[in-house]
């Protein structure tokens, strides 16, 4: 579907195409950590796992509140936005990180 194989998949995760095949029937289920590593692999945000799945886009009752931060869930569920994320929670120079957020709104096109 994504141009990858099976094989190809389970090269990349170190398991075998049959354990793809597995996780694609629903026969064994696919941990938070991997769901992530396949992501990244294929390059496409955790959300295009369940765009079809019962529910999505349906309103649901308590979920009305977190709209707002929707923005926060699609960022960190794209593999660009966890790996910036990971990446900037791990620079520890306070001043460097607020240099980078400037940086990064000024590339946006956003007034700081």
């Amino acid at each position: 579907m994504l141009g990858m194989s099976q094989e190809k998949l389970g090269e990349h995760l170190g398991i075998t195409f049959q354990q793809i095949q597995k996780y694609e029937k629903g026969t064994n289920r696919v941990g938070a950590s991997r769901l992530q590593h396949i992501a990244t692999i294929l390059n496409v945000p955790i959300s295009f796992f369940f765009e079809d799945a019962p529910g999505v886009g349906e309103d649901q009752p308590g979920f009305a509140e977190s709209q707002p931060t929707s923005y926060v869930v699609d960022f960190l569920s794209s593999s660009e936005g966890l790996a910036l994320n990971r990446a900037f929670v791990r620079i520890e120079d306070s001043r460097v990180r607020r240099r980078i957020v400037d940086l990064v709104r000024a590339v946006a096109g956003e007034e700081t």
